[in-house]
């Protein structure tokens, strides 16, 4: 099969772009001495996770319980889910995949904490790491002091063991923080096993700063410098994706109607909504629910019903949640047809 056989909308991945984007960041992370911990809530497809691992990342991370679950299914086994797992019936299933697998949760707060260990007790052991807050103003314990009554707790409670400590995003101001609690944790006698750091293009610092772990997601999609949306078209030189979409309108001779919307790239600002390869001058200038609306006033071509594009999305991890499958291209052939299991798993 031929791109040009398949109907449209439809997400298709560049697979030399993307060997490419996993090879580099891989070896940037060798190069730096840092372990590589792929996060894969950019993609949620487990044949991207699988080629992350052969290249070299010693895990993988899951923001949620549900993509772990997939991930875990197609075979995946070393995962951080870096996310506080908070109720019974999420912790039943934490349970259930420690079962099957190595995972290692993030937590904040010792009413998490005890949640996991109540359900785990003895039957179960719950590898954990706690959270720092060091200028992300997320979630994370707001001091050394408090990373070490919590990890001081943990490593009482039944169901649970301790192993380290966790930030994002990591960056040269984290350290202070990070050097406190690890110097704290060690007067207590707690030993630290993993030091995870975090945040696309992050890699550097968090060598710097001493993470035994980076975590790097957008990069698989976007190459090893995080795009400026704000700023910078997509670069279809280090962006993996390409929406095929037709054209089904050519109402005025400067604008032409698409069959892709909001519905098919995500109403994520800012304009343009994507680079057009076949017309770099063309702007997508605005997106109702199933209508992608062009402007080519500056465009040499003419453009007729029937019409193809391919655009790369200006956010292509939230495009691919928005669909149930994607295709692996290479020089125009379709070399694969990858389910995007992790699609929707938001609990």
């Amino acid at each position: 099969m031929r791109v040009e056989d398949l109907d449209t909308p439809a997400l298709t991945i560049d697979l030399d772009v993307l060997e490419k984007n996993i090879r580099e960041l891989a070896d940037a992370c060798r190069q730096l001495n840092i372990p590589l911990r792929v996060h894969t809530k950019t993609h949620k497809i487990p044949q991207i996770a699988h080629m992350q691992i052969k290249a070299g990342a010693i895990g993988i991370a899951c923001q949620k319980l549900g993509e772990a679950e997939a991930m875990v299914a197609a075979g995946i086994e070393d995962i951080l889910i870096p996310y506080n797992i908070v109720g019974a019936r999420k912790v039943e299933r934490l349970i259930r995949l420690c079962r099957q697998a190595c995972i290692t949760v993030a937590l904040d707060s010792e009413i998490t904490a005890r949640g996991i260990s109540d359900l785990a007790g003895e039957a179960c052991e719950v590898k954990t790491l706690v959270e720092l807050d060091t200028g992300g103003k997320r979630c994370g314990v707001q001091s050394p002091e408090a990373a070490l009554e919590l990890a001081s707790t943990i490593v009482k409670l039944p169901g649970l063991k301790f192993m380290g400590i966790m930030t994002y995003p990591s960056r040269p101001e984290a350290k202070p923080f990070l050097d406190r609690t690890r110097e704290l944790l060690a007067q207590a006698g707690i030993p630290i096993h993993t030091v995870s750091g975090g945040g696309t293009g992050s890699e550097a610092v968090s060598a710097q700063i001493g993470c035994t772990e980076t975590r790097i997601g957008s990069s698989v999609f976007e190459g090893l410098h995080r795009i400026n949306r704000d700023s910078n078209p997509p670069n279809p030189q280090t962006c993996v994706e390409r929406m095929v979409v037709t054209v089904v309108s050519t109402p005025t001779p400067d604008r032409i109607i698409t069959d892709g919307g909001q519905k098919t790239f995500t109403s994520y600002p800012p304009i343009p909504y994507g680079y057009i390869m076949e017309c770099p001058g063309a702007e997508i200038y605005g997106m109702s629910v199933e209508h992608g609306h062009i402007d080519i006033s500056k465009c040499q071509r003419n453009f007729r019903i029937g019409d193809r594009l391919s655009v790369v999305p200006q956010h292509q991890g939230m495009t691919t949640n928005l669909h149930d499958r994607v295709f692996a291209v290479r020089n125009g052939i379709v070399e694969g047809v990858w389910r995007v299991a992790g699609r929707g798993k938001v609990r």
